[in-house]
This record gives C-alpha cells, sequence and structure tokens, in this order.
C-alpha cells in the first residue's frame, strides 16, 4: 500500500482515501461515544454551528474542546465521556484538529477517522476494501504531532499484515507534546485519564467511517471481519 501522511493545510485535492487521525482525543473521544451507545457522531465546521444543530435538536449531546461552554452537554476528553449514558443518541463533535481534518477531505472516496483505539480495525478495514493508495491526514499540530504520526505509520505497518511491535509506536505518543500538555493540566476539559485511555491500543473492535450525509458530515462505527491467522501475526 502506498501511504502519504500529510498536514492538513498540505491537502490540496481530495485524496481517494484518508485517514484521519486525532489520537489526542477527538477521535479517541468518538470511539468512546460510540461504545456508550451513539448512534452517531456530527462533524461541526464550528461552534456556532454546533450549537445550531444542539437548537434544532434538543435531545442531541454537543462536545466541544476546552473547559465547559454555555450550550454544551460535555468536552473532548474520554475519561469524562467513558461514564455517560449515549444509549440510541447523535453527538455533535467539534474540536480543533480531527473535527477539521475529517471535514478537510469530505470529498474522497472513504474516510476513516482513528486513533489508537481503533487502529488494528481501521488498519483491517483498509485490507478488505484493498486500498492501494492512502493518505494518512496527521490533524495535530499542523501535521507534526508525533501521536497522529506514529499512529498513522503503526497502522500502515498493520494494513500490511507483518508482524509490528506496538510498543515503539506507543511510546512515541507518550513522549508527544500533547500527552505532555494533557498530563501537565495544560489542556483544559481534560481528565487525569486521558493520556492514558488515548493509548489503550485496539480497545474498541470497530473502525469509524464518516460520509457526507447531505447537509452533514456523519461519522459511525463500522463493524470489520475478524482477522485471519495471516493478517493478525
Amino acid at each position: 500500500m502506498d501511504s502519504r501522511y500529510l498536514g492538513i493545510a498540505e491537502l490540496v485535492e481530495a485524496p481517494s482515501v484518508a485517514v484521519v487521525v486525532d489520537v489526542m482525543r477527538a477521535f479517541t473521544v468518538a470511539a468512546w461515544a460510540f461504545a456508550q451507545g451513539a448512534e452517531a457522531i456530527v462533524l461541526a465546521e464550528s461552534l456556532d454551528e454546533a450549537l445550531a444543530h444542539k437548537a434544532r435538536h434538543p435531545d442531541w449531546v454537543a462536545l466541544k474542546d476546552g473547559p465547559p461552554a454555555p450550550g454544551f452537554d460535555t468536552v473532548n476528553s474520554p475519561g469524562l465521556l467513558r461514564s455517560v449514558d449515549l444509549g440510541g443518541r447523535t453527538v455533535v463533535q467539534k474540536t480543533t484538529a480531527g473535527t477539521v481534518g475529517a471535514l478537510a477531505v469530505k470529498e474522497a472516496s472513504l474516510v476513516l477517522c482513528a486513533g489508537f483505539v481503533v487502529a488494528e480495525a481501521t488498519a483491517r478495514l483498509l485490507r478488505t476494501r484493498g486500498c492501494a493508495s492512502v493518505t494518512f491526514v496527521v490533524t495535530g499540530e499542523d501535521g507534526q504531532a508525533d501521536e497522529d504520526l506514529a499512529c498513522a505509520q503503526y497502522i500502515a505497518r498493520r494494513v500490511a499484515g507483518a508482524g509490528t511491535d506496538a510498543d515503539e509506536f506507543l511510546r512515541r505518543a507518550a513522549a508527544s507534546r500533547a500527552a505532555a500538555e494533557l498530563a501537565e493540566g495544560v489542556r483544559q476539559g481534560a481528565h487525569p485519564d486521558d493520556v492514558a485511555l488515548c493509548l489503550e491500543l485496539d480497545r474498541f473492535p470497530f473502525a469509524m467511517v464518516a460520509a457526507w450525509e447531505d447537509p452533514l458530515m456523519v461519522l459511525r462505527p463500522c463493524p470489520v471481519p475478524p482477522p485471519t491467522d495471516e493478517a493478525s501475526t
């Protein structure tokens, strides 16, 4: 598989297949939302758009980066979200990087959103679809976030089906600027367990597919076939 790793600003045209990576924390949070029963996640372009969706659909759950704010139900933290019952509900998510990256490739034929918690399922879906070329969108720090790049490179290795030691990639993510800022309390709207939860490899058995459901970009969980003996070595 031919893999490219680009920041959001480097996306000059829509790729055929895109994997948008935001480890800390947008797509770890999205995976937790689905694990807590969410039916769909609407990716909002702005805080105002998220609030407008919430106003039209009071039963939707709106979340954002940073500290709590009026109109929003919760924040972009897996540690906080894991105790929320989202059974059958729609979530509206707006974050600084992850949702921006997904919306930037909305014209792609296949858009996957990923973090370490869904890495293997994402790789299996790419293998199942026979994707020959994949653009990994490294969303954090203008494409320089090492936790996102490490996750993207790990997924690419797993697509190849070869035995891959995840420890090196997880160590890079744990040593990243984002991990340090979360651990040190620099980023608001965080839980002490957020870093550890973002580094739980393959916690969830589904991939996450974003698709344009006019007029919304909607993220949904996607079951994938179980790994074969050959691919899981």
